[in-house]
């Protein structure tokens, strides 16, 4: 009779760490949108939702490029650093036309992530050590084209930063799509399968004759390539270009979306949809704090107990 007690509190636990997992992000987002209603003044208002909405387009554009590394049990800390290169590319360039900086600047997140693969899939880097590397490299660079701000005052690139359809903005509309394009790669394509499949097991996938260190190439080119449109979308809507400040810290925002979505750092999934509400839960806890005038510091505390909390619930779950 003691047995079938225990048997059946370990059998609710282990429902309750999975219902956590898989939808507590989502019950975070309800319970933050339902204290904001009631405790935060002006915060049902249309211009406020459509600020939470642009501030929060580079950090999930961001997460899902982190969504994919991680997918793969590895992990890309340099995309801060990608938005930096990104925006001093943009300023560097922008002489030529603004085509020739935004081509510029992808090309920029895209060597940066050859580079991640290379270490990753073909030396045997461990990947928080290889984008780590690249992490304080890539910023560096950033800061030796462009030493200082800048503002930048092209048209166009000001219009995709402050523009809208409808009265949605651009950055939005591209932040949707994006995730959109992302889950339909992971779900439906043969690329998105061999990413899942290495992530479960490498050394299987190896086996298996799946041409892993393509795969682990291409998905960190994809993350540095995602990162460095946020940095175009930041500098656009910033109408300035700042490689000093610009992402710092974005690889924490970005990693607590993705784990407090659902994907577990174990690797082997991907959920886009807990993702997107995972960037909207980060963006709703820090302006909560700024509105209720805590300082910015907490909301680099409250990110941390986030990431514990889910990954320790993904840990416990994983022992059932």
């Amino acid at each position: 009779m003691i047995d079938l007690t225990v048997g059946r509190a370990g059998i609710d636990r282990d429902r309750l760490l999975r219902l956590l997992q898989d939808y507590g992000v989502y019950l975070g987002v309800a319970v933050l949108l339902l204290a904001n209603i009631a405790f935060t003044p002006h915060f049902l208002s249309t211009e406020n939702f459509r600020t939470q909405a642009v501030q929060v387009a580079p950090v999930l554009i961001v997460a899902l490029g982190m969504a994919l590394a991680i997918g793969t049990e590895g992990v890309d800390l340099s995309v801060g650093s990608v938005m930096a290169l990104a925006t001093s590319l943009i300023s560097l360039y922008l002489g030529y036309g603004v085509w020739i900086a935004l081509v510029a600047a992808l090309i920029g997140g895209a060597l940066v992530g050859v580079a991640n693969g290379a270490l990753v899939a073909f030396i045997g880097v461990q990947p928080i050590v290889a984008t780590l590397a690249l992490m304080v490299a890539g910023r560096g660079l950033a800061l030796v084209l462009l030493p200082q701000l800048k503002d930048v005052r092209d048209p166009g690139l000001r219009s995709l930063g402050t523009g809208d359809v409808l009265g949605v903005p651009y950055l939005v509309l591209i932040a949707a799509a994006l995730a959109v394009l992302v889950a339909f790669v992971i779900r439906r394509t043969t690329f998105g399968r061999r990413l899942l499949a290495i992530g479960d097991s490498r050394p299987a996938a190896q086996l298996a004759g799946l041409p892993v260190r393509r795969v682990l190439i291409l998905v960190y080119v994809l993350s540095g390539v995602l990162a460095a449109v946020a940095g175009v979308l930041a500098t656009a809507r910033l109408t300035a270009s700042d490689p000093t400040s610009l992402g710092n810290l974005m690889e924490l925002s970005a990693i607590t979306a993705v784990v407090v979505g659902g994907t577990p750092l174990t690797g082997g999934r991907v959920r886009i949809g807990g993702t997107v509400a995972g960037a909207v839960l980060i963006q709703l806890l820090t302006a909560t704090l700024i509105k209720h005038d805590l300082p910015p510091s907490w909301t680099q505390i409250a990110q941390a107990v986030v990431i514990v909390l889910a990954v320790y619930a993904a840990r416990e779950r994983g022992k059932r």
